[in-house]
Order: structure tokens, then C-alpha cells, then sequence
């Protein structure tokens, strides 16, 4: 009986792991976000609907990038990555041309409220 129950509770947990519900939300202030993204130079290098300027093309652009399921082709996207990603890229071990902005956790909370919005 007891492994049933064990059995259950890890497939209701597999089950819940595939839904978009399963990523926590951070709160944050979207519109700071949007306007924290130009403030720190991203509009240089990603094309970033609703921000204005922003139509580099070095990086990827960001239109979408909420409903991505990696972030920079290999971290799983979720909010908690995604603030991860811009707080300190250069920490996930592979080469990226993104710097590093001195992004604060909060800067960082908003600007991904903005982002995870792009769908």
C-alpha cells in the first residue's frame, strides 16, 4: 500500500512538471521591467517588442521569449533561470557574448516580469 501511495504522489508530481502553471511566478513589476531593460543597454544587442530602441541584432531577439523552452539554447526557461541568466550569465559555465550588467535581484525580478510576458 505504501508504495502505491509513493508510486502516485511521484506520477501526480511527473504530471505536474509539465504544466506552464509549474513555473513559480516571481512577482515583479513588468513596466519597470520594460523600462529597466532599456536603462541597462539590452536595446544595444536584442530586438525587444514594446521597448523602445531596442533593435540590436547581436543577441537573440526577446519577442517570444516567454513561451521559449531553453534560454540561450541549453537552461531550461522558467522565471527563477531566466533572473539566474541576466544576473550572471558568464556563471553557467559556456561562453556567451552576454555581459555582465551588475543587474540587482530585484532589477532582475522585474525585468523577467516584463520578459515572461512575451509570449
Amino acid at each position: 500500500m505504501r508504495v502505491t501511495a509513493l508510486l502516485a504522489l511521484a506520477w501526480v508530481a511527473l504530471l505536474a512538471g509539465c504544466s506552464d502553471e509549474s513555473r513559480p511566478v516571481l512577482g515583479g513589476d513588468a513596466e519597470n521591467g520594460r523600462l529597466l531593460l532599456r536603462q541597462f543597454g539590452c536595446i544595444g544587442c536584442h530586438r525587444i517588442p514594446g521597448v523602445a530602441g531596442a533593435t540590436g541584432n547581436v543577441g537573440p531577439p526577446l519577442d517570444g521569449v516567454g513561451r521559449r523552452v531553453y534560454l540561450a539554447g541549453v537552461l531550461p526557461n522558467s522565471p527563477a533561470n531566466m533572473m539566474r541568466w541576466i544576473r550572471d550569465p558568464q556563471s553557467f559555465g559556456f561562453e556567451t557574448a552576454m555581459p555582465d550588467l551588475q543587474v540587482t535581484e530585484s532589477q532582475a525580478r522585474d525585468m523577467v516580469a516584463y520578459l515572461q510576458e512575451l509570449k
